[in-house]
């Protein structure tokens, strides 16, 4: 559920990548829009000042030497965008200006670069006056900052294509590392092969990776040996030992204290006896070590068992209800589905209460084992490791639940708690 959750809330480092890569591009284009925009205008506008200065400069050089004040009235007559005017406002240098006129043939207003220079026709003071029509350099403008802006759009989106189409193929080394780790199981025995990758990165990256593995895989047989070596090597002193304690128990010269004393010795072998076969069971699980498999009836596993837990429960006063109207039939080993069932009754009794009930459900799909005991839920964060216990003053060894788990994964079988209605379950799904 936590790594589910932190999948929601955690983005991939592509996505993230690729965020910052368009994010960046994005600033960028709205940034150098309006600056293209205004570079391209001021730009226009100089060459529109440009070829008004040019204007007045031909109209001085070839035009002034031929005309006289006469002639002026005519010369505005035929040309539409230069005028002669007198000087009255006695400008004295060229000025650049915006001004607005209105176009008769398109009913409406439109913008106008105007210089007036003052000029002398006679030696008398006139303006020359020149105007450029803006509206097809703004139109012009307009158009070349759409079409960057297009160009722009299509260069960003590009980018984000090829980056990530880039991107995906770059990590795909990571992510084929990324799955196999996922997928690893250092009890199973499964082997890793990395790819070689041309980054260099990614195959330091999958050496550090293999050598850490190789290590704790080696760390981990070598415990698992140990574990079993030991649980073997312990079975003869400790069955040596119980032995003595029992011969011993049966002496008629013992007085009350020293009866109890010895006894409470032997309950205390008897579950390191336990313990020491419970750890032995868990290293051949996690060895592979059952690897017989056939078809196993679970009610007749319950029915051969039955017998000896309900007297168990009797000192309990605990009522054992069986449901078995539905045969199940699984593929394993036979002596795991028994200590499966073993574990599962032993557990519903010691974690019931005095006139308690256990219920046991097979259905088509597994077998539920439900019984009452505390009236709240138990804590599932640590349940099914081993040494682990609901209650730390119970006698148990805390290995239980850790076989059961051990005996469902090797099957590839599913186990969950629940608590409803005052019954704490254990559901194992084939």
């Amino acid at each position: 559920m936590e790594q589910a959750t932190n999948g929601k809330m955690n983005k991939k480092l592509l996505q993230k990548t690729l965020k910052y890569y368009l994010s960046y591009s994005i600033i960028v284009m709205l940034l150098a829009a309006p600056l293209f925009y205004f570079i391209s205008q001021f730009l226009y506008i100089d060459d529109a000042d440009e070829e008004l200065l040019i204007l007045k400069k031909e109209f001085v050089t070839f035009s002034i030497p031929e005309l006289n004040q006469n002639d002026i009235v005519i010369w505005n007559k035929w040309n539409r965008d230069l005028k002669i005017e007198k000087n009255n406002a006695q400008i004295k240098k060229d000025t650049l200006f915006y001004q607005s006129y209105y176009n008769h043939l398109s009913k409406e207003n439109e913008p106008y670069r105007v210089l007036n220079a003052p000029i002398k026709i006679e030696n008398k003071p006139y303006i020359f006056s020149a105007k450029i029509n803006l509206v097809e350099k703004e139109d012009l403008i307009i158009s070349i900052a759409l079409l960057f802006a297009f160009v722009v759009i299509i260069l960003l989106i590009g980018l984000f294509i090829i980056t990530k189409k880039v991107s995906i193929k770059l990590w795909k080394p990571f992510y084929d590392t990324l799955r196999q780790i996922e997928q690893f199981e250092i009890d199973k025995n499964s082997n890793i092969k990395f790819e070689v990758s041309h980054i260099e990165e990614f195959n330091r990256l999958n050496h550090s990776i293999n050598k850490l593995i190789k290590k704790n895989i080696l760390i981990y047989k070598s415990q698992r040996e140990f574990i079993e070596n030991a649980a073997h090597e312990l079975q003869t002193p400790i069955a040596i030992f119980k032995g003595k304690i029992e011969n011993i128990l049966q002496r008629k010269d013992l007085n009350q204290e020293q009866f109890q004393l010895i006894d409470d010795l032997n309950n205390t072998t008897s579950r390191l006896v336990k313990l020491n076969k419970n750890l032995l069971v868990l290293s051949k699980i996690e060895s592979n070590s059952y690897p017989e498999k056939q078809q196993v009836t679970i009610s007749e596993i319950i029915n051969h068992q039955i017998a000896f837990f309900s007297e168990q429960a009797k000192f309990k006063d605990i009522e054992i209800n069986i449901d078995t109207h539905q045969e199940v039939v699984v593929t394993a080993n036979s002596f795991l589905v028994e200590i499966l069932i073993n574990n599962l009754f032993i557990n519903t009794i010691n974690h019931n209460i005095n006139g308690g009930q256990i219920n046991v459900t097979i259905t088509s799909k597994g077998i539920l084992f439900s019984n009452t005991g505390v009236l709240l839920p138990l804590k599932t964060e640590k349940m099914f490791e081993r040494f682990s216990k609901s209650n730390p003053s119970s006698k148990g060894n805390g290995l239980g639940l850790s076989i059961i788990k051990k005996i469902v994964d090797a099957n590839n079988w599913s186990i969950e708690y629940s608590f409803k209605d005052r019954f704490h379950n254990f559901e194992v799904t084939f």
